[in-house]
Order: C-alpha cells, then structure tokens, then sequence
C-alpha cells in the first residue's frame, strides 16, 4: 500500500525548488540595484575627484567595498549552484597603509577595473535573469491560483456568467494542469537561469589568462628557487654532520678502544681516555641538537609558532618586545616558514644593526599571517646585500608571501612578512601578552 510519502517528498522538493528560485532572483535583482549600481556610480566620482586630492582616499575605499560585493557574489555563486569563481586579487603589499599607497595598491590591479565593469554590467543581466528564474514560478502559481479559484466559484454556481461560459469544466482544469505544469517547469528552468548568471559572473570575476599565465610564471620561479634552497639546505646539513657529530662520533669511538687497550697496563690513562670520550659524547649530543633545531624545533612542534617565537626572543641578548595575536595552529610547512623567518631577522638585529632593543608583532588576520620585526639599531638594512634576506624572500615567496623592508640610516629598522594562510586548529593553551 502506497502511504504517499514519495508524493509527498516530491511535492515537498518542488515547493523547496519554486521557494528557492524566487528569493535567489529576488536576491539577486537587489544585490544589483542596492549595491552594484550605487557603487559602481560612487566609483566613478571618487575617480573622478582623484586631481582634487579627495578621490586618492574615497577611490579605494568605494573600489573595495565592491570587491567585497565581488566577493560576496562569489560565495553566492559557489554555494547555491556550485559555480567556482577563483579570487584575481593580488595580496596587499606591506607598507600600503598610506592614502597614495593604498591607492595605487587597488587601482594598479587589473581585476579592480574587471569588477567595476561587473558592478555595471551586472544591472541589467542581473534584472533579466532575475526576472526569468523567479517570474515564471510566480506565474505558474498566478495561474493556479485563479483557475482554482474560477473552479470553486463555479462548482458552487456563484461564478459569473461569462467564467462558465467561456471557461467550463474541461477548460478550467486544463487551465490548473497547464500551470501546475508551468510551476514544475519553472524549478529546472529557474535554476538554469540563476546558473546562467553565475556564469556571467564568472567570465568577469575569474583571473584573466594573463592572471593565470604570470601566476604560472610566478610559481614556476618561486619553485625552482625552492628546490635550489632545500638542495643547498641539505648539502648545509650533510656537511655539519660530516665536519661536526659525524667527526666528534669516529673520535669517541677512538677514544674507547684506546682506553679498552690501555685498561690493563695503564688504568689512569685509559681513565683519562675515558673522560675525553664523554665530554665528547655531550659535545656531539650537543651539535646534534643544535641541528635538529636548524632543521624544525621542538618547541615549535611542541607549542606551534606562539611558543616558539617567544622561546627565541628569550633567547636572544637584548630584550625584545613580543605580541602574539594567533588563535590556533598554522599549517606545519606555514609555521616552519614563519618561524625561520623571525629567527633569522632578529639573528641580522642582533649581528648588524646595534639595536638596544628589538620587538616582534605577530597577527593573524583576513586569512593571512603578519609578521612584522623591528629594532632601535642604526638601520641601512638592504635584502639586495644580504644573503640572509634573500633567501627569506625565498622562502616566503614559495607560499605567495612577501617582504617589505624599511631601514633609513641611523634607523629603526622594520621587516614586515606576510604569509596567506588559514588556521588549521584552535589553540589548545591561551598565550598573550608582552614578554
């Protein structure tokens, strides 16, 4: 016996499908009007008013509320109907936090002008599509609602002349078949219009093919910088084994068969063997360490990149101002990253710069993490004449990140590092504050 439940489950997705069609064409006809279109005219005088002075502040504020809309429209594309629009953006330099900066940051970028050409173009499709997806559904039921209406005025003989008459029966429930059928249509096709300007969205919201190309390019150079950092990595630990633990072990092992010979005929100078061979022993256990820690600490391991970033700064021979603002652990290869990163800016502060003090601000924020270091030292900082910078620009650059460094003479010094990232757990131990 059949209880209906099919029925009804169909009855129930299709009303799902008419309700969802109409508020997401009713979404998006007022994402358009309400914010693209306002915007997009704001945008334009804020430009327009850049040779007064004026627009060099209001462009990119009005410029990055519709990448915000942007991006909202990418999210609604994405979860409603599975429609991925990869995000054009390039990351904010560091140091852009003044007006001309930060202008020339957002109007430098090519996908800026792709959006505000969206905002514009994306009125009118907007409407139309809109429109489509959610008029038909609202037609079908218009159409349901008045034959079920002429057919109850009728059955009860209060309808007027002229609906009996020109309608009848036969002609009353086709007029309910044809718009329950217009109804059902309405969900695949809404669907595919609201799909359709998805689309839309995407050709003008993707990256470019120029995008993509030099982000290829890009890429290939940060790889193969990579892979010659980690090669010269390697032969860096090869060789303090070969030269270090490796050499210190042969001895001690030396130094114990002596003493096993001279046990018997020279018990004080097997004794005395047997002493060098253990300061040895703790010697080599020392190296050992030293190397593990140049490979990847413990402590950051142990305690993630909060830990081991304030470990360091105790560390150091100068005092240095800590504040720590991550909540949870990075990825492991993020956190190594940024970790050798702060060690080997406070390693140059403590080295070069004659800084009597030195303070790290570390944040994650916006889906990035920034890292900024920065001393009271004489300053003349430059990445291009030191080995040590570079090879952290390498570094970074193999996870999109960058390095700005800001060192006049006679100082301060200010390295800011940024890494796009995403936090891969909670913090499971509350760490704050300024050591």
């Amino acid at each position: 016996m059949d209880d209906g439940k099919p029925f009804i489950g169909r009855t129930g997705g299709l009303a799902r499908g008419v309700v969802a069609n109409v508020l997401r064409g009713v979404a998006q006809i007022v994402l358009a009007y309400a914010l693209n279109l306002p915007l997009f005219i704001l945008a334009v005088l804020s430009i327009a008013f850049v040779p007064l002075g004026v627009g060099v502040v209001l462009a990119p504020a009005v410029l990055l509320a519709i990448r915000a809309v942007a991006n909202l429209q990418r999210d609604l594309a994405a979860n409603w109907h599975g429609v991925r629009i990869p995000v054009p953006y390039r990351p904010e330099p560091a140091g852009t936090s003044g007006p001309v900066a930060r202008f020339r940051w957002v109007l430098g970028d090519p996908a800026t002008w792709r959006d505000l050409l969206w905002s514009l173009l994306n009125v009118p499709v907007a409407l139309v599509l809109g429109v489509l997806a959610a008029g038909l559904t609202v037609y079908g039921l218009e159409g349901m609602f008045a034959a079920w209406w002429i057919a109850l005025l009728t059955d009860y003989g209060w309808g007027p002349f002229w609906l009996i008459t020109d309608y009848g029966a036969a002609g009353i429930a086709g007029t309910i078949v044809l718009a329950a059928a217009m109804t059902a249509a309405s969900v695949p096709l809404g669907g595919a219009f609201l799909k359709a300007h998805a689309l839309f969205c995407r050709s003008l919201l993707s990256p470019t093919q120029a995008a993509l190309t030099e982000r290829v390019q890009r890429l290939t150079e940060t790889r193969a910088e990579t892979v010659d950092a980690s090669a010269a990595e390697l032969r860096r630990i090869e060789r303090d084994l070969h030269d270090g633990a490796q050499a210190r072990l042969v001895s001690l092992s030396m130094s114990i068969g002596l003493a096993e010979e001279m046990m018997k005929h020279d018990p004080e100078t097997a004794q005395q063997l047997l002493a060098e061979a253990r300061a040895a022993s703790g010697t080599a256990l020392t190296e050992l360490r030293d190397l593990v820690r140049g490979i990847h600490p413990p402590v950051l391991a142990e305690r993630g990149l909060d830990g081991a970033v304030r470990a360091l700064a105790l560390s150091l021979p100068l005092p240095v101002d800590v504040e720590i603002g991550v909540p949870g652990r990075l990825d492991a290869p993020v956190e190594s990253a940024g970790y050798f990163a702060v060690a080997e800016m406070l390693a140059n502060t403590v080295k070069h710069s004659g800084a009597r003090r030195a303070w790290i601000q570390v944040e994650h924020s916006g889906g990035r993490l920034l890292m900024i270091i920065g001393d009271d030292g004489t300053g003349g900082a430059d990445p291009a004449r030191g080995s040590g910078m570079r090879g952290i620009e390498r570094r970074l650059a193999a996870f999109d990140g960058t390095m700005a460094v800001t060192s006049p003479p006679g100082g301060p010094t200010i390295v800011t590092m940024e890494l796009p990232c995403a936090l891969s757990s909670p913090k499971t131990s509350p760490s704050s504050g300024t050591d």
